[in-house]
């Protein structure tokens, strides 16, 4: 059986540095994706959404490792795209108008049929609360600078803008959706030990 690391195929995306931002061209890859709205520390949609990412993913996972030829791989860490209409009031207390998009990369070989495949027998057999709202689309995120933030999700301030000021000394600008990469268990490990990849799409540098 054919056995695929994609955290270690793509590591200069998954596996930055903590000490120093660094620029990064993402390529257009394939996710299971569901949009969103409100606290995640409190919003039963948020919650439903994730679990209902990780039953999709490995379903997929498990079909793909029954397939001809059989394929096994590690299931992707969880993504979140985050936002809000007011970006102004985005690093505010008040959580409760953010918007996010939950999502977990798919291999390469995964296609929209094979998705739609797991989705059915998913649905039919367990029927997870968020299922009518996730999809399996390309994201396109291109140039970026990122950052490993190590510590609970509450401490990234500094590293927010640790990665924001190198992005506007280095003659960029900021473009897209701020972008985390969960690679913790955050239900097992430690807050002060939990990994967070900080991403930001970037403009082109001004001449």
């Amino acid at each position: 059986m054919e056995k695929l690391d994609l955290k270690k195929t793509l590591k200069h995306l998954y596996q930055p540095s903590a000490r120093e931002v660094e620029r990064v061209v993402v390529p257009t890859m394939n996710f299971l994706k569901i949009d969103g709205r409100g606290d995640p520390n409190s919003s039963q949609e948020y919650t439903d959404a994730v679990a209902t990412l990780f039953t999709i993913a490995y379903a997929i996972k498990f079909m793909t490792k029954k397939g001809a030829p059989a394929i096994d791989y590690g299931v992707m860490p969880l993504e979140g795209l985050w936002w809000a209409d007011d970006m102004s009031q985005f690093a505010n207390e008040d959580k409760s108008g953010w918007q996010w998009t939950m999502m977990i990369a798919q291999p390469p070989f995964i296609t929209q049929a094979m998705a739609d495949t797991a989705i059915a027998e998913v649905k039919a057999k367990k029927n997870p609360a968020a299922i009518s709202r996730l999809r399996f689309e390309a994201y396109t995120e291109g140039p970026s600078a990122q950052i490993l933030h190590i510590g609970p999700f509450s401490a990234e301030g500094p590293t927010i803008e640790k990665l924001h000021r190198f992005i506007e000394t280095s003659g960029h600008s900021l473009r897209g959706k701020h972008h985390e990469i969960y690679l913790s268990d955050i239900t097992k490990a430690d807050p002060e030990k939990w990994k967070t990849i900080i991403r930001q799409p970037i403009s082109p540098s001004q001449p």
